[in-house]
């Protein structure tokens, strides 16, 4: 248990939604940590506490640089930036996704004043920058990353707006006319088919997951929230934005979304909770995410683009290889170490592969220790139609027997 969870009392705070400047969470006696711990989430989710959990996202995240550009309470953590989610420094693919939001949010937005913000202050700022940024092989030495100069960040406004909380949705759970709590889920999946399905082979695509109404809410707060912080280096990584639910990704209806999955598939998660939660969201001109495996034991991918948003219905989703890393495996190298996971194992395997095109609205669960990577995709371009996935992470990783590299969840 972590220094959060034994500090932890429960007071449930309810945040508006995020507009420049931000509505900031009321603080109280709780001294909050930068960063929420994996276990901290699994805790909650052990004891069933949708409140507490979204309490303690909501207040960390108020502390943050994201909400507070002069003197935060807490800088952004090393980890955030390392992987991707600092301030100062970006991609062009980063910045045309954000100038893309931006007149999304000014055309979409039914208040006009925060329609208004998004078209006449932040799209000009971002096309201004979108503008100026060098070509990509003009920046070589950093693998097609651009920090910031002073100019950019201070003169030019980048420093105010670049992955900043300028819009944070927050919606509650799904309710009907009597305050009864509307599921998520599709309530005609067939639960015994799907676990005997990933119980016996380690892989399992459900469609039609959601219902059409959390559909479109989760898809909402995918295309509206301006959380997708992270960029990695395009000519290493290829090219996609991320989420996550340590960086703001936390509103209330993904956190309903996985208390849900975890109750409706008891064989599958056996008490593997919840410890983390993304989104990515990809640029069509560029590549999706290498070969790698995750540190958990249960994986939920799930799709949210529009069908007629793919140009190649066979294609755009997901490459499961259905080996597992050894148990003395090393999980930081083989994750990094691309070639040779390929010549070790997914090589003497034959490339042993469960290959699943894009759908919207299809889930694929399977076992985390599984190497997988993005299928080669073709999306329209447009904001709208960029590739969207969101992942929940439950459990921790069951690495390979000595003996076997596949095995029971």
């Amino acid at each position: 248990m972590t220094v959060l969870v034994k500090r932890m009392f429960y007071v449930v705070i309810s945040v508006n939604v995020y507009f420049h400047p931000p509505a900031i969470a009321q603080q109280n006696a709780v001294e909050f940590p930068p960063l929420i711990d994996p276990d901290d989430i699994a805790y909650f989710f052990e004891n069933d506490d949708l409140d507490g959990l979204h309490w303690a996202l909501t207040n960390i995240f108020a502390n943050s640089e994201r909400v507070h550009i002069d003197a935060p309470p807490q800088k952004l953590p090393a980890q955030i930036v390392s992987r991707g989610g600092g301030l100062r420094y970006t991609t062009e693919y980063k910045l045309r996704h954000d100038l893309e939001q931006a007149e999304y949010l000014a055309s979409h937005l039914s208040d006009p004043e925060q329609a208004k913000f998004f078209g006449e202050t932040i799209f000009p700022i971002f096309h201004g920058m979108l503008d100026r940024i060098p070509a990509l092989e003009e920046l070589n030495g950093t693998n097609g990353l651009y920090p910031f100069t002073k100019e950019d960040f201070y003169e030019q406004g980048m420093g105010s707006v670049y992955n900043r909380a300028l819009r944070l949705t927050d919606f509650e759970e799904l309710k009907d006319a009597n305050g009864k709590l509307i599921p998520l889920l599709n309530p005609d999946l067939d639960v015994d088919a799907i676990e005997k399905t990933m119980l016996s082979e380690g892989v399992v695509v459900i469609d039609n997951l959601l219902t059409l109404e959390a559909l479109e809410r989760i898809r909402q707060v995918m295309l509206e929230s301006t959380v997708f912080f992270q960029t990695k280096m395009p000519q290493v990584f290829g090219g996609y934005v991320g989420a996550y639910i340590d960086d703001g990704l936390h509103d209330r209806i993904l956190l309903q979304l996985a208390f849900e999955l975890y109750r409706k598939l008891p064989k599958i998660m056996k008490g593997h909770f919840l410890r983390y939660l993304w989104a990515y969201k990809y640029d069509s001109t560029l590549t999706g995410i290498n070969t790698h495996a995750d540190q958990a034991a249960v994986n939920v991918n799930i799709w949210l683009t529009p069908d007629d948003a793919s140009l190649d219905p066979d294609s755009g989703g997901l490459v499961v290889f259905t080996v597992k890393p050894p148990m003395d495996w090393d999980f930081e190298k083989f994750n990094t170490a691309t070639d040779f996971v390929h010549e070790t194992l997914l090589g003497p395997s034959g490339y042993a592969n469960k290959t699943i095109p894009h759908r919207q609205n299809r889930a694929v669960i399977f076992d985390s220790a599984f190497f997988h990577h993005t299928d080669s995709f073709k999306f329209k371009p447009g904001y709208e139609n960029r590739r969207i996935n969101l992942t929940l992470l439950y459990g921790k990783m069951r690495m390979a027997s000595a003996t076997s590299t596949t095995n029971e969840l």
